[in-house]
């Protein structure tokens, strides 16, 4: 039986859908090395608002930059506007713990069935 909006999936449900899905389409992305001054302005812009944990990239593509902010390069307004949109999300002044902002975004990456 399927479950509905909202309702909550273990990681461990996750994995046998993991283990069985088929390969990540890619779509064609442009290297920072490749990029333009409004790309260059634009990533650089959108690491301004990130906590400084987030200076290296957990999963960097062949030129080094995070794959993730790589997937909108060909956009460069919508890669600034959406993450800056999430380094806001993250600031430390909020009133939440960074811990607390972590388990948020977890748990929206496993209800979504995001595995990045």
């Amino acid at each position: 039986m399927g479950r509905g909006m909202g309702q909550s999936v273990s990681f461990r449900e996750l994995i046998p859908v993991i283990r069985k899905s088929k390969p990540m389409a890619w779509i064609r992305t442009i290297p920072l090395t490749e990029a333009d001054e409004k790309l260059k302005k634009a990533i650089e812009g959108e690491k301004l608002f990130y906590p400084k944990e987030y200076a290296e990239p957990v999963h960097p593509d062949p030129s080094g930059a995070s794959s993730i902010v790589g997937s909108h390069t060909l956009i460069p307004d919508a890669l600034y506007h959406a993450f800056s949109t999430f380094g806001a999300l993250m600031s430390p002044e909020l009133p939440l713990s960074r811990a607390q902002h972590e388990m948020i975004a977890t748990m929206v990456s496993v209800t979504n069935r995001c595995v990045y």
